[in-house]
């Protein structure tokens, strides 16, 4: 066997290389650019693909084409147990060099931020992603999406509800990244909203094929206080409450259940809301067309309360068929009352037919009509001059309202309250539903109203009192009203009368006042009016006045008897003087000093 001859390099510096020098300096700054254009331009907080070097049982090394390799736990790469020298991974790097000088990188942070980008990527794309189901939590599930734990809440994981989460755990299922919480790397999934866009898909496929007066079959889905949701396969429908039966439904429970299948009949539906309108009650007859030809206005007919309103109460006579008692036609009477007043829901009634409309489906009944009207006979029984008892319903400003029975009504006019007392308000003399007495004065019988007093059941006390309260005689009276005007004054036999501030000056100069008792005399009386006016001032003026008066007269009547006997006494004697003559005289003197002594 030959050896093989090596020759050697002729341009081969040996020199060079016996003193221990490789090359020219120019050759080792090129040698060294190279390799240094070689290295990766990396830096920190990047991700790069790496190859995997070498495995132990602790540690990975890896080599991302730097001066030197980094070492990773091997715990990072649990999740790949068939890893192997030369496979290329992805790792994050922490430091190019670290405080010992060493690059430090990271794999299960690269599959972090991987993982974190492509869940933003999902919820940006509106994505349809894959993810297991890993445990229960409070509220919802925990599911694993590219190595990042997210929440599924419970009302996301079906369109029902669900009572059972544990079904669903261990288990793969597709979501939709539906929110991001960057600041708190908080990620929330929904399955729901897949199954919402296939329905939503189904639905538009649905609508798009449906027509008024459409008839269907459905399953019963959820029942309401205010209506039943029917599933027509895949889209929802609303029977509303007044369109599951022709007669009156409370509760749809009483007409149907759930997962009950029934035939429904479309009566409108809206493409852009996706409502759609559904009528049970339209599939079956309508139950005025049964309604017998036999009933007319005028008949009696017999009903359940089922509807109360304030203005009357609806009574069905048949299933389906109803009419208005409207509360006007409940009594005769003419006050406004709630219907309520009457009737109540379950009431069985015998009513009045008094309109009936086949077309239009629509009766109005009533029961006043069952009794006679107490306004036909009202001559007879309620005369004018009679008498009766009567219950007050309410008061105006110048009368009361009463009402002597059902429908008939009065008015007692403030003036025709009292003879005597002056009533500024009806609420002054009685109160409402105090019974009071009455007499008929007036029958209005066209507008249903009766002209009532109640002074007249006594005689008119002012015939008495024009004998007693004659002008210029004096009575006690108390004041017991005092105004800008004047004041009030309460006589005997409970009359009042009225005297202006300057009648009611004292002696003293002083203002009477409220609940003084004085004198009065009276300066006028109007019988028609019944008014007495009093002065108690006048009294003492009218004294004064008849002091100075009697002096005055007095005094007139002195001077002429004094002027007399002087004239005589100075008269000349023309005849001769008896004896008898100067007795006269003399007589005559004395008198008139002894009158003189007496003044």
């Amino acid at each position: 066997m030959s050896e093989k001859v090596q020759t050697p390099i002729e341009e081969f510096d040996w020199d060079a290389y016996a003193s221990g020098e490789t090359g020219t300096a120019q050759s080792r700054e090129e040698l060294m650019k190279t390799y240094d254009d070689s290295l990766k331009a990396v830096k920190d907080n990047e991700i790069v693909t790496g190859r995997v070097k070498a495995i132990s049982k602790r540690d990975v090394r890896v080599d991302i084409g730097m001066k030197s390799d980094a070492i990773i736990p091997i715990s990072e790469f649990r999740y790949n147990p068939d890893l192997k020298e030369g496979d290329e991974v992805e790792v994050f790097i922490e430091a190019l060099e670290d405080k010992n000088g060493q690059l430090r990188l990271s794999h299960k942070k690269a599959c972090q931020t991987r993982s974190w980008d492509r869940v933003n990527q999902a919820l940006e794309n509106d994505e349809v992603i894959k993810g297991y189901v890993k445990s229960r939590t409070k509220g919802g599930m925990i599911v694993d999406v590219f190595g990042i734990e997210a929440f599924l809440p419970g009302s996301q994981i079906d369109v029902r509800p669900i009572r059972d989460y544990d079904v669903f755990v261990d288990k793969t299922m597709e979501f939709k990244v539906v929110k991001i919480n960057q600041e708190y790397k908080n990620v929330v999934v929904s399955h729901k909203a897949l199954i919402e866009a296939e329905l939503e898909a189904q639905k538009r496929e649905i609508i798009s094929k449906l027509e008024k007066g459409q008839v269907l079959e459905g399953k019963v889905k959820n029942i309401t206080a205010y209506g039943v949701f029917v599933d027509l396969g895949g889209v929802d429908g609303l029977v509303h409450i007044t369109d599951l039966s022709w007669g009156r439904v409370s509760d749809p429970h009483e007409v149907v259940e759930l997962d009950q299948d029934i035939k429904v009949v479309i009566i409108d539906f809206d493409d852009e809301k996706k409502r759609i309108a559904l009528g049970l009650k339209q599939l079956q007859p309508h139950p005025w067309d049964s309604l017998s030809e036999e009933i007319k206005v005028g008949d009696h007919i017999k009903g359940r309360v089922v509807v109360m309103a304030d203005y009357g109460a609806f009574v069905e006579v048949q299933p389906g068929v109803e009419g208005l008692i409207h509360v006007s036609e409940m009594s005769w009477s003419q006050h406004l009352r709630s219907a309520q007043d009457f009737l109540k829901v379950g009431d069985e009634v015998e009513a009045v037919v008094l309109t009936l409309d086949r077309d239009e489906r629509k009766m109005s009944l009533g029961i006043k009509q069952l009794k006679n009207d107490p306004w036909e006979n009202i001559e007879e029984k309620y005369a004018i001059g009679s008498r009766h008892t009567a219950r007050v319903r309410n008061f105006t400003n110048f009368g009361v309202f009463v009402e002597i029975e059902e429908g008939v009504d009065g008015l007692i006019h403030i003036s025709d309250l009292s003879w005597t007392k002056k009533i500024k308000h009806p609420s002054e003399f009685t109160k409402v539903g105090n019974e009071i007495e009455v007499q008929v004065l007036e029958i209005d019988k066209d507008n249903r109203r009766l002209s009532l007093g109640h002074k007249q059941l006594e005689e008119n006390p002012w015939e008495v009192f024009e004998t007693i309260f004659t002008v210029g005689s004096i009575h006690e009276g108390t004041v017991i009203e005092v105004m800008d005007r004047g004041a009030v004054i309460a006589l005997e036999h409970g009359v009042e009368g009225f005297a202006t501030p300057k009648h009611l000056v004292k002696e003293d100069g002083t203002q009477a006042q409220l609940n003084d008792k004085l004198n009065f005399k009276v300066i006028e009386f109007n019988k028609d009016s019944k008014r007495i006016i009093l002065s108690h001032s006048r009294i003492a003026e009218d004294a004064t006045k008849a002091e100075a008066r009697a002096a005055k007269a007095a005094k007139r009547e002195r001077a002429p008897r004094r002027e007399r006997a002087e004239e005589a006494a100075a008269a000349p004697q023309i005849e001769k003087t008896t004896l008898g003559d100067l007795g006269a005289l003399q007589a005559l003197k004395e008198q008139m000093q002894k009158e003189e002594s007496h003044d």
